[in-house]
């Protein structure tokens, strides 16, 4: 069960889908409100604004990345999206814009559980942290907050999460498994290319030179290190 209050806005166009999410989340202790279309959902999220969102990327006036982008805008609600199979495209576009995980169709019942909790654990750690400072990195880990040179860096909240793992261990190596276990917790073990896709887009944001990567270098086969750039 989850503590009482939490509110899980499902936005699926599909009534049988709307339906059994709302049995699985209720079941599981969650206040559930439903919306089948964009601009349904974008109203949801502004008047009632929930704890998370379990989002379908096919909506009939529009897409789940154009929810997930606008939120974005103002808000760093965690974002699950599904995805019909063959939905890889879409798929990646949606992380890229700032979901948080994703989910393809068909799932069961524990997995999407799982993967709410672990979005919405994330999102609730408010722990006192301090400034990392790595070279011309600084990443103020309370205020999920990375500047570059003094220029704001914007990150995806799971993008910060995995740096910020990364920064609680500057210069040593944290392997894959640590970081798929950090981040998104037990189980997700075998991830490997879910992580490299997010690495890949915090490269984009954070390197002078993301095809020679200065600040977040890989160890081939085993991890990666947050360093400070070698001369």
């Amino acid at each position: 069960m989850t503590k009482t209050g939490e509110h899980v806005l499902v936005v699926d166009d599909e009534p049988q889908i709307l339906r059994a999410l709302g049995v699985i989340l209720r079941n599981a202790g969650y206040q559930v409100d439903t919306a089948a279309t964009k601009s349904e959902a974008l109203d949801a999220v502004s008047v009632r604004p929930p704890d998370a969102m379990v989002l379908d990327l096919v909506l009939p006036d529009g897409s789940g990345v154009d929810v997930t982008s606008e939120v974005r805008t103002w808000s760093n609600l965690p974002i699950i999206v599904l995805s019909a199979v063959g939905d890889e495209r879409e798929k990646v576009r949606a992380l890229d814009v700032g979901a948080d995980d994703y989910i393809t169709k068909p799932f069961g019942t524990e997995e999407l559980l799982a993967r709410l909790r672990a979005v919405m654990r994330r999102a609730g750690d408010e722990r006192d942290e301090p400034v990392v400072q790595v070279g011309a990195l600084s990443i103020d880990l309370a205020d999920r907050r990375v500047t570059r040179d003094g220029q704001e860096v914007h990150l995806t909240p799971i993008e910060f999460d995995i740096l910020r793992e990364l920064a609680g261990h500057p210069g040593k190596l944290v392997t894959q498994r640590q970081l798929l276990q950090a981040v998104w917790g037990p189980g997700y073990d075998l991830e490997t290319h879910y992580l490299r896709v997010h690495v890949a887009h915090i490269r984009a944001k954070i390197e002078p030179d993301p095809s020679h990567p200065s600040y977040l270098v890989t160890e081939p086969g085993v991890g990666y290190r947050l360093r400070e750039p070698v001369p």
